[in-house]
């Protein structure tokens, strides 16, 4: 243990999101003095909460009813009277919260992490106000995640107008459900309730839905979830709103027409802004960017390095695997150990139906990088794996770069793509080559089949 001279924790972290209190329980296994400051009641943050877990559980429950109610008669499973009981999803969704927020507090306890209540203010570099308590540290770890952005007519009352969060606590299925951004939240939550029955609209901004993900993988992400009835306007900006107890008409310009939309519900995703609010930074002497970010260097460490930020507070994609990776290598560094990450490696998943993921670089990132390039797509249609489970549409593509022959990108959308771009993201790691890939033997029949099958295009060795 060390010698805490007049501190009070060798390491305090601020948040217990997924950066949070990975970042703490990392800290106490390297022999380090840690407390956990929460403002909730629960551990998890955003992500474990009202974020990740649950949104993919009302996925789940959505698809399995989804599922059976389209693809049963045709693989010989008789149904019938079927229906859900949102109630029961919800409960569902709720009791899986509660089983992982209880093994982060049964594991804060197996290795002595203090769990502290309340809010944090910094007074200055060394000490925080939580709820009226003075603590002191020797290094502090930020780490208190992300919050909805709101429209300026459009404020949340997490009924009508919800947020993420409203949306995974709704009591009904709306009608009608309009949803403002086409991002991911955006898509996800949208198939949940499409899938239950809402009549969805997603208005967008951009012309193309999802565009972080390479452009091949977003138009079939578009055509696939139109075929699932939905329905897009790209291009188009909500311009006012009117709220009623009927429900929320929105006004929307849209290739230079002005249209209306009735909703019972309407969901705003345009994006997360980081939540610093009530952190008393200024009296730590730490300034944010206009975005509202905290700004640090390669080793996560503010304008005093003993202070230092991780997760959705600093620039970058907001992913809760992020931030863990992020904290266990700020925990590594406090304790005197060389750590980095590697943001090349780091996935996004989309958990629509078909999933979508990818790493590494688009096509289009490549070649404005001015990258030598290769390419390789392999079609879940002739997959055999994907026949007997009938799920098949969708693709792999894999980019490599031609002097080196290293896998530089990997996107997938199909079934289980959450799953299968692990391959990409280790081979990015390991720095492999796309004939690593393809020469690699794969199991007869999976659907992974279809990722050494692309590399094998790429290398013009596809059957």
């Amino acid at each position: 243990m060390n010698n805490l001279n007049k501190f009070d924790f060798d390491v305090l972290v601020i948040g217990s999101g997924p950066g949070g209190y990975i970042a703490a329980l990392q800290g106490a296994k390297n022999g380090l003095k840690v407390a956990c400051v929460e403002k909730m009641d629960s551990l998890g943050g955003t992500c474990l909460n009202v974020g990740c877990i649950p949104s993919k559980a009302l996925l789940h429950s959505s698809e399995t009813y989804s599922s059976i109610k389209k693809s049963s008669a045709e693989e010989g499973v008789n149904v019938t009277g079927l229906t859900f009981d949102l109630s029961t999803m919800m409960k569902r969704k709720n009791d899986i919260v509660l089983t992982l927020v209880n093994g982060i507090a049964s594991h804060f306890k197996k290795l002595s992490v203090e769990r502290l209540t309340g809010s944090a203010a910094f007074l200055d570099k060394n000490t925080v106000d939580i709820s009226g308590k003075k603590v002191t540290a020797k290094n502090f770890i930020i780490a208190t995640g992300s919050e909805p952005m709101s429209l300026p007519f459009l404020p949340f009352d997490e009924k009508q107008v919800v947020s993420s969060t409203g949306a995974l606590s709704l009591t009904s299925v709306p009608k009608r459900l309009v949803v403002i951004g086409a991002g991911v939240i955006g898509v996800e939550l949208a198939s949940v309730y499409s899938r239950l029955g809402s009549k969805v609209t997603i208005v967008e901004m951009l012309e193309s839905i999802t565009p972080t993900m390479d452009v091949a993988v977003s138009r079939q992400l578009l055509q696939t979830l139109k075929k699932q009835e939905m329905e897009f306007f790209l291009g188009a900006k909500v311009k006012g709103a009117v709220i009623n107890k009927k429900g929320v008409t929105l006004a929307v310009e849209h290739e230079s027409k002005d249209l209306s939309f009735d909703a019972d519900v309407v969901l705003v995703a345009v994006g997360r802004r980081p939540y610093t609010k009530g952190l008393g930074l200024e009296s730590a002497g730490i300034t944010v960017t206009p975005k509202g970010f905290i700004t640090v260097d390669n080793n996560f460490r503010t304008v005093h390095p003993h202070i230092y930020a991780i997760g959705d507070v600093i620039d970058g994609p907001m992913l809760a695997h992020r931030a863990s990776h992020e904290g266990v290598a700020v925990a590594d560094l406090i304790a005197g150990k060389s750590a980095s990450v590697n943001y090349t490696s780091i996935p996004n998943v989309i958990y629509t139906h078909p999933e979508v993921a990818s790493v590494g670089f688009t096509e289009t990132e490549a070649r404005a990088a001015g990258l030598n390039i290769f390419v390789g797509t392999s079609f879940f249609r002739a997959n055999g794996r994907a026949r007997c489970i009938g799920d098949i549409e969708g693709f792999v593509k894999v980019i490599g770069e031609k002097q080196s022959g290293r896998l530089i990108g990997m996107h997938i959308i199909g079934p289980e793509a959450s799953e299968l771009i692990t391959e990409g993201i280790v081979a990015l790691d390991l720095k492999a080559k796309v004939h690593d890939i393809a020469h690699a033997c794969h199991a007869h029949p999976t659907l992974s089949e279809a990722v050494m099958e692309a590399a094998q295009q790429a290398l013009d060795s596809g059957i």
